[in-house]
């Protein structure tokens, strides 16, 4: 996967006019525009049934769905038509938001590939299965935002202060429910649709992922090192006869006696050992 971030970043760099600007806010109203002409369409024939995706109508001719699908909503299938319009509205602002943002840090270019993506993986995936839906694929941008932005704080409902990182892990219970609940019911079709919308999310963030449990394994290790354990003991000292924090090993000078006075530690000494200016380069190293 890294040959293919590094081929996307290359991509995207030396083709800074490629893809579509604002390319969520046109998704967005598409969406809602769907749903509301099938929920005043007084004929019996929807609209998003048209667009939406089948495998039978595209080898019969209907290739327009290979693209259209992606106007198909389905945040308002779970609600009744009455409150179904609410919601559709709320989470195409949610999309054009987070995608707003994501196409500012990564340019045009690298977010429309990103779409892309997740549009083409689920055209293959719809071919072979006969199903396919951008719906996981708009949620797993709360993923990259997450993974960019984790500690900013976006406020849910425009009332409570919800840090991004929350919101992913709630879309990520979210996403493993699914996939649990239709393993339960057999459905494997459904099971593996999120999975396709994570597999594209893993392309363009793969990298970024193995670099933050890196730095999160050299954090444990180093907390755990003898001088980090010897330097919190030093400091709960210090609390505790709320004196000197630094005193030479060799002549006893503190900060106190010299405010002036730099002090460091001896990374050779066997411990936590601290040392004067006078001293640090000019001492027995302690075994």
């Amino acid at each position: 996967m890294k040959a293919i971030n590094r081929w996307i970043d290359r991509f995207s760099f030396n083709h800074p006019n490629f893809g579509i600007s604002n390319l969520m806010l046109y998704i967005g109203v598409a969406n809602v525009a769907v749903y509301l002409i099938d929920l005043f369409n007084p004929s019996r024939i929807p609209l998003s049934s048209i667009l939406m995706f089948s495998r039978d109508a595209i080898l019969h001719g209907q290739i327009w769905r290979l693209l259209t699908f992606i106007m198909v909503s389905e945040s308002g299938d779970m609600f009744a038509m009455g409150t179904g319009i609410f919601f559709v509205a709320i989470s195409a602002f949610f999309y054009y938001w987070i995608g707003s943002l994501l196409e500012r840090e990564w340019g045009t270019a690298k977010f429309t590939l990103f779409y892309v993506s997740g549009v083409v993986l689920n055209i293959v995936y719809g071919m072979f299965t006969g199903y396919a839906s951008m719906y996981y694929v708009n949620l797993s941008m709360f993923f990259a935002m997450a993974t960019l932005y984790g500690d900013v704080y976006i406020r849910l409902f425009y009332i409570l202060p919800v840090k991004m990182k929350w919101v992913a892990w709630i879309d990520a219970a979210l996403f493993l429910w699914t996939v649990v609940a239709n393993l339960l019911s057999l459905n494997l079709i459904g099971a593996i649709l999120p999975i396709v919308a994570i597999l594209n999310y893993l392309i363009f963030f793969y990298p970024t992922l193995q670099d933050m449990v890196g730095q999160t394994a050299r954090r444990q290790k180093q907390h755990r090192s003898p001088q980090a354990i010897n330097f919190r003991k030093a400091q709960k000292e210090v609390r505790n006869r709320k004196g000197y924090l630094h005193k030479c090993t060799v002549c006893g000078i503190t900060d106190a006696d010299d405010p002036d006075m730099e002090f460091r530690y001896c990374s050779k000494c066997n411990g936590y050992y601290c040392y004067c200016m006078n001293h640090i380069n000019n001492h027995t190293h302690i075994q």
